[in-house]
């Protein structure tokens, strides 16, 4: 496992992250979450990325137990702040500093620690001054109940000016999180010039766009059982928007790249977006530990120029690059 700086901190992150988004809580018994989690660690990967949203609290609470006993010197913990949680109020919901005061105590003791490592705002807010919220994360971190704020899905301007706030706050605005891969690079006309101006990283998530990008979705045909999907509950309607002929054709092209370079397509994928040098790390999530053995090995590898060209030639015409569509809720969520 290869290892980067977070943003200009000193803090060195695995090049994979272990998520648990749609698992952990929801999705996967929580034996078989533990047994992912053992094989994100027996494959190198000190970084474990979560969020209060994720399975309405459940994924913190199935990530600490997992994690319990770990040295926590050596272990990097990221968990988020904004959807509703709880009993879903008017005030369990957003930056506030109420919800934000609220959710860090709650999240650190579902994880079973004393601190998180990078504590993120989920989606920009709207509906509260971007001072109250900056400051609340200056006290959360003050207080050492997080060592460094990062932001999920903001515009390059909602970072400019969080990160000029951070600065005057004398805390580190050091990464994003944004959704990225071969079929979604809405962030590198934007985002990722302000980021590396700044000093940020990104976080990425969805490198394998929701699966689409392992190949096992096929052109006119219906999805298997089981698979993300043709599960409603599971998160088929994330996933709609890659369920089109063209697109699944244009997929099926990248196999005899991944063929020719010695890796699976999921791997191609993964590796692809690390080839990004603002890219810190690339978020994996897993229903079984042995697809957390194989996409971790993504890590370290070097795609040449002309592979990273055909890859391109494959499937870059099929790819979102608006970068309007990095944005967060007009409005909260009720």
């Amino acid at each position: 496992m290869d290892f980067r700086y977070l943003g200009n901190s000193g803090l060195k992150i695995s090049e994979i992250t272990y998520g648990n988004w749609l698992t952990h809580g929801s999705q996967v018994e929580n034996d078989v979450a533990m047994r992912c989690v053992r094989a994100a660690l027996d494959a190198g990967i000190s970084t474990f990325d979560t969020a209060d949203a994720y399975a309405n609290t459940a994924a913190e609470t199935v990530l600490g137990e997992a994690l319990k006993g770990e040295r926590r010197e050596t272990i990097e913990i990221f968990t988020k702040v904004y959807w509703p949680t709880g009993s879903k109020g008017h005030n369990e919901v957003g930056l506030s500093r109420k919800h934000i005061r609220d959710s860090i105590d709650g999240s650190l003791r579902r994880l079973q620690t004393d601190y998180v490592d990078l504590y993120q705002a989920h989606r920009y807010d709207s509906e509260t001054p971007l001072e109250e919220t900056m400051q609340a994360f200056a006290d959360v971190v003050r207080q050492g109940k997080a060592l460094y704020i990062g932001v999920s899905e903001w515009t390059a301007d909602q970072i400019r000016a969080g990160h000029a706030l951070a600065r005057e706050l004398g805390i580190q605005l050091v990464s994003n999180q944004p959704q990225y891969s071969m079929l979604w690079r809405v962030i590198e006309e934007e985002v990722v010039p302000a980021s590396e101006e700044l000093g940020l990283s990104q976080i990425v998530w969805s490198p394998v766009a929701q699966g689409v990008l392992t190949g096992k979705y096929l052109p006119g045909r219906e999805p298997e059982p089981g698979t993300r999907a043709a599960d409603e509950k599971g998160g088929a309607s994330v996933i709609k928007r890659w369920m089109e002929d063209d697109v699944l054709t244009g997929v099926q092209r990248l196999k005899p790249i991944a063929d020719g370079v010695g890796l699976t397509m999921a791997q191609l994928a993964i590796a692809w977006v690390l080839q990004n040098p603002n890219v810190a790390s690339a978020i994996i999530g897993a229903s079984r530990p042995e697809q957390v053995e194989s996409n971790a090995a993504a890590s370290g590898v070097v795609l040449e120029a002309d592979v990273m060209v055909a890859i391109d030639e494959a499937v870059g015409a099929l790819a979102e690059r608006a970068p309007a569509r990095t944005q967060s809720p007009e409005k909260r969520p009720a």
